[in-house]
């Protein structure tokens, strides 16, 4: 497994996006995430962009942070939002999310940010346990789903 810094509009963070954009609609059935994101977002030192790579050189994962503050969605300062954490299919089980997840908290660790925090929601238990398992805790709902009761947020001090 290689894990490559990327830009957010790389050819294959795109078809990594498509991926977990359509793995979002089917379980939601809403179109796919529609938090706006731009690929400046992800350019340090206020975030970045992981894609990992198997023995093949075949994009098999994905996700970033961005830095966010305090603002009218919830987030607070020092806050490092993460995005498109994604696996797929024929990689899932193999602890590839944890090495995406662990690389990027320690990439917002370096940059300054205080907690990482994420969104997901409550059809994608997958997601809940391995954040979870890894020190996230429920925190005050933020972003653009706040308001949505299927919505769940978390987050952990870095």
């Amino acid at each position: 497994m290689n894990i490559r810094r990327v830009s957010f509009d790389h050819p294959d963070a795109v078809k990594l996006n498509d991926e977990v954009q359509a793995e979002y609609h089917a379980r939601y059935g809403d179109g796919g995430d529609a938090t706006l994101l731009d690929p400046a977002d992800f350019e340090p030192p206020n975030g970045v962009y992981l894609i990992a790579y198997d023995l093949d050189d075949t994009p098999v994962a994905s996700g970033g942070w961005r830095a966010q503050d305090a603002n009218g969605e919830g987030n607070l300062d020092g806050d490092a939002e993460l995005k498109r954490m994604f696996v797929v299919e024929a990689m899932r089980g193999r602890g590839v999310a944890r090495r995406i997840l662990a690389a990027l908290e320690e990439d917002a660790r370096a940059a300054g940010r205080a907690r990482m925090v994420l969104e997901t929601g409550t059809k994608q238990p997958e997601a809940i346990a391995l954040y979870t398992s890894s020190g996230y805790e429920p925190c005050g709902k933020f972003g653009y789903y706040r308001h949505y009761e299927a919505s769940r947020c978390f987050g952990k001090a870095l």
